[in-house]
C-alpha cells in the first residue's frame, strides 16, 4: 500500500499519494441502465490508462439514479473489461448481507482476477427499513454487530476454522479489506482491527479530521497492515476553463439538492448559474457537504488538492464527481491525473 505516482514521476502534490476512482454508475436523465453500465466500463478503462490505482463501486438500493446495486456483479464485469487496475467495492454495505455470502462472492472474484480485488465494507445499510425487509435482513442496532460481522468475514478468508464453515470459493482468498465510514465509528473499527480506512469526505466531510485522528491515534498493527493507511474521498470537476468546470459541477449540485429536499432522481444536465440562483440555505448546505471538492482548471485543481492533502495527510485520494457529459468527465479525469502528476498524462 505504499504511495506511488503516475508514470513513476514525482507527484506535484504536497504528499506523494496514489489516486483512485469511485464510480456510482450514475444514470443520466435520458439514459438506460445498460447505457450507464457501458459508460462505467469506458471510465474504468480510461482510469486504468491514466494510472489510477483502483476503481471502486458503491452499493445503493432503491435509487433510480444509481445503477451499482448488484455491486459484486458489476465488479466482475469491470474487472473482466480491464487488465491491471484494482477493482472493488466502496463499498459493500455489510448489514445487507450474510458475511458468508460476501466471502463466497469476493472469493470467486479473487479467483477470477487474482491480486486485483478490494472489499470495502460499510456499516450503513444504504437503504431504509422497507429495503431491508425486501432484502430479507433485520437491521441490527447493536453497535457490536458490524465489527462482529467483519471478524466473521475475515475468518472465512483466513480459513481458520473458527466458524466451523469453509467458504468455497473464499477460503484463503487474498482479498484486501477496507473499512469505510462517514462518522467516528468506522474509524474506531478500522483502528481496532488494524485495517485500512476510507472516509466518505466527498459527501460527508464534517467529521473527517476527527475520524482521521481517532484512526491514527488508536491504530493497532495487524497481520495485514503495520501502520495506518487512510483514503479520503474527494470530488474533482476539472475543465480547460474555470467557467466550464463550474458548469460541470452543477449536475452533482442539483442531485444533492434534490436528494436533501426529498426529490431524488437521475443525474440532470448542467445548468448555467445554478449556484447563484439557489436560496441561501441550500447554497450553504452544498458548501458543507461538498467542501472536499476541487473545481477549476488543472492548475486550480492541483492547488486545491495540495491544500487538502496537506491538511489531512491522506495516504490516498479516491476521486468522485458525477458529470453529465461523458466526454467531459473523461477530460476531467485526465486533467485530475495531470494535476496529480505535475505534467500532462499519457492518455
Amino acid at each position: 500500500m505504499g504511495a506511488r505516482c503516475l508514470l513513476d514521476l514525482e507527484c506535484a502534490v504536497t504528499k506523494s499519494v496514489p489516486f483512485s476512482l469511485l464510480e456510482l454508475a450514475s444514470v443520466r436523465e435520458g439514459d438506460t441502465v445498460g447505457e450507464t453500465l457501458a459508460n462505467s466500463v469506458a471510465y474504468a478503462r480510461h482510469a486504468e490508462s491514466l494510472g489510477f490505482q483502483r476503481f471502486w463501486l458503491a452499493e445503493h438500493h432503491n435509487m433510480q439514479g444509481i445503477s451499482s446495486a448488484a455491486t459484486s456483479v458489476l465488479i466482475g464485469h469491470i474487472a473482466g473489461a480491464t487488465e491491471s487496475i484494482r477493482v472493488g467495492s466502496g463499498g459493500v454495505m455489510l448489514p445487507n448481507h450474510p458475511p458468508l455470502v460476501i466471502a463466497e462472492q469476493f472469493g470467486t472474484l479473487e479467483s477470477l482476477y487474482p491480486d486485483r480485488i478490494d472489499l470495502g465494507l460499510g456499516r450503513a445499510p444504504g437503504s431504509d427499513q422497507r429495503v431491508a425487509a425486501a432484502l430479507r435482513r433485520n437491521l441490527d442496532s447493536n453497535p457490536d454487530a458490524f465489527p462482529r460481522d467483519v471478524v466473521e468475514l475475515q475468518s472465512y478468508f483466513a480459513d481458520d476454522g473458527r466458524t466451523g464453515i469453509r467458504a468455497t470459493p473464499g477460503a484463503g482468498a487474498d482479498v484486501q479489506l477496507y473499512i469505510l465510514g462517514s462518522s467516528l465509528f468506522g474509524a474506531q473499527v478500522a483502528a481496532m482491527l488494524g485495517l485500512p480506512y476510507a472516509f466518505a469526505s466527498h459527501f460527508a466531510p464534517q467529521a473527517l479530521d476527527d475520524a482521521l485522528k481517532i484512526y491514527r491515534d488508536r491504530f493497532e498493527p495487524s497481520a495485514v497492515l503495520s501502520e495506518p493507511y487512510a483514503i479520503c474521498g474527494y470530488n474533482v470537476f476539472a475543465a480547460d476553463t474555470e467557467e466550464e468546470a463550474q458548469l460541470l459541477a452543477s449536475s452533482m449540485q442539483q442531485s444533492f439538492v434534490r436528494l436533501r429536499t426529498g426529490q431524488p432522481g437521475k443525474l440532470p444536465p448542467p445548468v448555467e448559474g445554478y449556484r447563484e440562483n439557489l436560496p441561501p440555505q441550500l447554497s450553504g448546505m452544498l458548501d458543507g457537504v461538498l467542501s472536499a471538492t476541487a473545481i477549476g482548471t488543472r492548475d486550480q485543481v492541483r492547488e486545491q488538492m495540495n491544500a487538502f492533502v496537506e491538511r489531512t495527510q491522506a495516504d490516498e485520494l479516491i476521486i468522485a464527481g458525477s458529470i453529465y457529459d461523458h466526454e467531459a468527465r473523461k477530460r476531467s479525469l485526465a486533467l485530475a491525473a495531470e494535476a496529480f502528476a505535475g505534467e500532462p498524462a499519457a492518455a
